[in-house]
């Protein structure tokens, strides 16, 4: 298939299945969304949306934040992956916020990478999200899913991804197209084993083209051939053990006053 008619078949799925997609963290403005975007690094949005109400609480403005420590922002945030970085990155974001951008989260890429804690990713996020700009943002699911279903080549990098579906996906898709390789990531193409049974992209998915030739369906015969052989192995030893276990003779040695 034509990376053009791979393309389509992409679009022309979403937009019919899910044409309006939403990013599941919660927030109630620019800030909490920068704020909730920053603590999703290596972390489930799950996780980051039950800390993220008594944190907003607490800090509900960017003066709020800066005029806080990171110890006492860890006491908010500590069960997410690595909090001690994540709270010295909030507060310092939080300063510049205040006194670079007067408390207003900034449109442009570069300049929210100014900010502690904000990548090029979180940058593309609120961009996307907030301002509606032509930009998508690569995580480790778009990363991933794009380039199982052949949108990518040989995109060894999340910036050359990124590249690559600006390409070819219509500037007004960027900001949905983002959402829909996350989610589809995240609940079907997860990473170690993908729920191709239930996928409705197979049809035009290169990775289950590949993993479904017939090189690759003998080598997945060859393995589950190898584990069942494995498996009936072990379960002879183990009936062996317990058979000698139940009719060994315990060792007894008399003692002759």
């Amino acid at each position: 298939m034509l990376k053009t008619a791979r393309y389509k078949a992409f679009v022309d799925y979403f937009s019919a299945h899910q044409p309006n997609p939403v990013t599941e963290l919660h927030y109630n403005s620019p800030f909490e969304l920068l704020v909730a975007v920053i603590l999703s690094a290596q972390c489930t949005d799950k996780r980051i949306n039950q800390i993220t109400p008594a944190l907003f609480e607490r800090f509900p403005t960017p003066e709020s934040l800066a005029a806080s420590t990171p110890e006492e922002v860890y006491t908010y945030i500590k069960s997410v992956s690595y909090p001690n970085n994540k709270a010295k990155h909030l507060v310092g974001m939080a300063k510049i916020l205040v006194s670079e951008f007067n408390s207003v989260v900034p449109q442009g890429i570069e300049d929210l990478q100014k900010m502690p804690g904000v990548g090029r990713k979180t940058a593309n996020v609120i961009s996307s999200v907030v301002y509606q700009e032509p930009a998508i943002a690569v995580d480790t699911h778009v990363f991933r899913v794009s380039n199982r279903l052949g949108l990518t080549n040989k995109a060894k990098t999340p910036l050359a991804t990124e590249m690559q579906l600006m390409k070819y996906l219509p500037k007004e898709l960027l900001g949905v197209a983002h959402h829909w390789l996350i989610l589809h990531g995240r609940y079907i193409c997860v990473a170690r084993t993908p729920k191709c049974e239930i996928c409705p992209l197979t049809h035009f998915c290169k990775y289950f083209e590949q993993m479904n030739t017939e090189t690759a369906l003998r080598k997945k015969e060859q393995q589950q051939l190898q584990k069942a052989k494995q498996l009936k192995k072990t379960r002879k030893l183990n009936q062996l053990t317990a058979h000698l276990k139940k009719h060994t003779v315990p060792n007894t040695v008399d003692i002759v006053d």
